[in-house]
Formats: structure tokens, sequence, C-alpha cells
């Protein structure tokens, strides 16, 4: 196998490269790295499940390239300065590849570590378009970006609740008012009203100034760019203050936990993300093994795992799991993974089928009405 300079330093001062007649390595390191403690934890189970089942599979194939994957899972808590920490750790580890990160924050942090240390990454969720359009030669995602599920958001909007007043807010962090921003750009060219636009703190309790402001501009419908956490509290504070106005986000909300933080209020709220992987026939023996281990493949686990997949398929198309060689792999060829036929382009973007608009009811979600979106 070929490695770049950086990382066959770390490798063999890891004592991770065997010296023979060339050079082997014993096992190949890889990472997946995430909020795995704090209030967006659910996210991190997400993707060790899909990293840990997708990294099984491969062994049990035989690895990669002939040689055993031994995975690594890194907690950011979906803090971009805690994530550079462990973009740093993961580099001394020598690893070749990082599925991560969550959060967009984190992402576009690691993103610089990676980049300048040789690693390649993966980030099956981080949706800001800084990320690929700003980011290095090593940087992809597996799911779309921001612009793309805010597009479907406003027409999904304007389309159903054209004479609505709408509030945008977001939670100031990097995915948050990009989504926000985004989306409400959108609507205003489909010339929507925009009747409040605001930020709010991430991590607060209390919203009810927020929730005020809603009622006082007369909101219909709240477009959140945020997470579900505070979404959840903000919703159930509305609808305690008396606010009838539909809430709506994107994939921050795609987690199980929404509803118990919601204490139940969350009946009708909307939110895009990516068609269900869970319905695609590539992923049915996947899905099944998922549930027969008692997980249910929701939100991020199958795009996790689709990461590890392409990532695999890259290598052994390449014949070396080099970062480079393997990223010029994944521009130039397809691959067939769990979220169905991927191909990247120049950027690091991934071709996958279009944002479509969800409706959560009675603790979980499904398509919106197929007339709706």
């Amino acid at each position: 196998m070929t490695w770049s300079s950086p990382l066959r330093k770390t490798l063999a001062a890891a004592g991770l490269l065997i010296a023979t007649s060339g050079p082997a390595l014993a096992e190949i390191p890889i990472a997946t790295a995430g909020p795995m403690t704090g209030s967006l934890a659910g996210f991190g189970e997400q993707f060790r499940h899909g990293a840990e089942l997708a990294v099984r599979d491969i062994n049990a194939r035989g690895g990669v390239l002939g040689e055993k994957l031994v995975l690594t899972v890194e907690d950011d808590v979906c803090d971009p300065k805690q994530a550079v920490a462990v973009a740093n750790r993961l580099v001394g580890k020598g690893v070749a590849f990082v599925a991560g990160h969550a959060c967009s924050g984190s992402s576009i942090a690691a993103s610089k570590v990676y980049d300048e240390e040789g690693v390649l990454m993966i980030s099956p969720a981080s949706t800001a378009p800084e990320l690929t359009e700003n980011g290095g030669d090593l940087v992809f995602r597996v799911c779309g970006r921001d612009d793309q599920q805010a597009a479907v958001a406003a027409r999904y909007i304007h389309r159903t609740m054209p004479k609505a007043r709408v509030a945008v807010l977001h939670d100031k962090s990097a995915y948050g008012k990009g989504l926000a921003t985004e989306t409400r750009r959108k609507l205003a060219e489909l010339g929507q009203t925009i009747a409040l636009d605001e930020a709010y703190t991430a991590g607060e309790k209390d919203y009810r100034a927020v929730v005020s402001k809603l009622k006082q501009a007369d909101i219909d419908l709240v477009f959140v760019g945020g997470y579900h956490t505070e979404i959840g509290l903000m919703l159930r504070q509305a609808k305690t203050a008396g606010l009838k106005a539909t809430f709506m986000a994107g994939d921050g909300l795609m987690s199980p936990d929404f509803w118990s933080v919601s204490g139940g209020e969350g009946e009708g709220t909307l939110m895009t993300f990516s068609a269900d992987p869970r319905k695609n026939a590539a992923a049915r023996t996947v899905v099944e093994r998922f549930e027969a281990e008692g997980i249910e493949p929701a939100g991020y686990t199958l795009y996790t795992y689709a990461a590890v997949q392409v990532w695999a398929q890259a290598a052994e198309k390449a014949g070396s799991v080099d970062p480079e060689r393997v990223a010029e792999t994944l521009r130039s060829h397809d691959f067939e993974s769990v979220l169905g036929e991927l191909a990247f382009d120049g950027k690091g973007d991934v071709s996958v089928p279009g944002y479509v608009v969800y409706r959560w009811s009675a603790g979980s979600y499904d398509y919106a009405s197929k007339l709706d979106n």
C-alpha cells in the first residue's frame, strides 16, 4: 500500500507499519467522531452504530485490501474546539479515514486539521455548504447541503401556506444560522412574508421571550435552524403560551429524542431530510441486521454505514488506503451503498436522493403527504 508521507510517519511511529520487503499495514485504523455525550448524543449513537456494523461487515468479507479495519470512536460533543482536539488525537493515532463529524461547525474546524495532516474525512451529517465549498481535497460528505434542503422547505411552505406569516429562527451555530439564512433567502425569492427574524442561544431552558415575540408577531409558521433539544423545549413553551403556529426545522430534528423533549407536543411538526434510506431496497439486508440487534437505524445511522462503505470500496479500487489516491477514486467512480448508487463531484458533495418533507406524529416521523412535497 502507498501512504502519504505525513501519515506514513505517524503510522511508523505508532508501530503500525511492518517492515517487510514492501510497506504493509497489519491493521488499518479508522474512526468515527461526533457527539457521543451531551444534548446531541443521539446523533453520536447513530454514528457509532452505523460505523460499528459497517466495520464488522467489511471485516467479515476480508477487510480492506486484505487488512482488518480497527475502529476508534471519538466524542467531540458537537463543539468545534473539541473537534479540533479530536482531530489531532486521531492524526496521532494514524487513522486513514474519519467518518465524521456530525455538526457542521465541528466538521469545518476538524477538516482543516485532516486536510493539513493528510487524513480523508467523509461527513455523514454536516450540511453547511462551507464544508465542501472551502474544504480541501480530502473532504467529502454523503449527506446533502443546507441550500438544497432550504429550497425544499421554502417550496413546501409557499405551496401549502402561501399567506402564512413566517418566523425564521436560528441558534447561531454554523449549521443553524446557515440553514436559516438559506431558507429565509429562498422564501423571500418566492414572495413569502418573513414577519420575524430572530436568533436564540442554544443550551438555554427558557425560551418564553422568543415565544412572546412569536405571539406578538402573529406567526403562523416557525422555521427553526437548530437542533431537536432546543426546538422541543421551545415548542412545549409555545403550546403552553397558546401559540398555535406550526413548527418546521431541518435535519437537526432527526432524532427520536425530539418527541420526549417536546413532551408530546411535537404532533404535526415538520422537518426536511433526505429520502428515508431505511426504505431503500439496497439497505434492506442491513436494516434487518440492525433490527435483529435491537437497533432502529434511523437518522444518520445508515449514512455513517455508507460513509465507511464507500471509503472501503474506493480504497479497494485505488489499491491503496493513501488518502490522496482514495480521494481521487471517490471523485472518479460510482459506488453502491445502503443509500443507493453514489457519486461525488469535484467539491466532495454527493449525488443523493433529494430532500423531502417529513411530519412528526405519535412519536415517530414519516413522509408528509406526497401532494405536499
